[in-house]
């Protein structure tokens, strides 16, 4: 990977972060009185009214929470897609997380492949990469598509930062943009119904959707172990 002069890293690295403190600001002070209550059956369904009443306006605050939950990993996915359910429906938020992960993907890989490993040292921690870097397993390029695989389909795992590391490691970018976006199906999909069942008023569909995300998560987990060791007795 190429090395960068460490002032240019530093310099991208504070505009990255001003940035996200701006954006960050702004779509709280739009969206923060919105929020106030989602813990109601009402505050529920003026939330879906106020963005969707917006227009192009709303969708644009919902992809840039979508854009920031992944360009800043700290933050978790699953609530802006449950939001996204809310408001636009199953497939409509579907679409619109579905589009957000790509951006931020397409951003964060390419920018990991520009300017190389120091550039994710500040946002993971130099320890962190270069463990990851220096895998046996995280050099094997089948492998490394396989492990993303399950990491993506499965909801709840860190996908974020998996997307910071992904730019280091011998994948190609169209096979791992691919996976970065569509093997969030499950994930995503779980959430977008649950939001829409929920500003239904189908408190028990939210429930049972969630039951069986977990157990879905299991088989996935099983899976994965069974084929880790298929490939220790090869």
């Amino acid at each position: 990977m190429n090395s960068k002069n460490p002032k240019t890293l530093k310099i991208i690295h504070l505009l990255v972060l001003i940035l996200t403190i701006v954006l960050l600001i702004i779509v709280t002070l739009k969206l923060f009185p919105m929020f106030a209550n989602l813990g109601t059956p009402e505050g529920q369904a003026q939330f879906q009214q106020d963005i969707t009443s917006q227009g192009l306006e709303g969708i644009f605050y919902l992809l840039g929470l979508q854009l920031l939950q992944i360009l800043v990993p700290i933050l978790p996915g699953e609530p802006i897609e449950f939001l996204a359910g809310m408001c636009y429906g199953t497939f409509g938020g579907l679409l619109l997380i579905f589009l957000g992960s790509f951006l931020s993907s397409c951003i964060i890989f390419f920018a990991v492949r520009a300017f190389g490993k120091n550039f994710i040292d500040t946002f993971l921690g130099e320890d962190k990469v270069e463990k990851i870097e220096n895998s046996k397993f995280f050099a094997n390029g089948k492998k490394i598509e396989f492990f993303f695989l399950i990491v993506f389909l499965i909801p709840g795992t860190p996908k974020d930062l998996f997307t910071y590391v992904a730019g280091l490691l011998p994948i190609r970018a169209s096979r791992f943009l691919l996976i970065a976006t569509f093997a969030r199906f499950p994930s995503i999909i779980t959430s977008t119904f649950a939001g829409a069942n929920l500003v239904s008023g189908n408190l028990h569909i939210t429930i049972i959707t969630y039951a069986l995300t977990l157990i879905f998560c299991g088989i996935c987990l099983l899976f994965y172990k069974k084929h880790n060791k298929e490939e220790e007795t090869l």
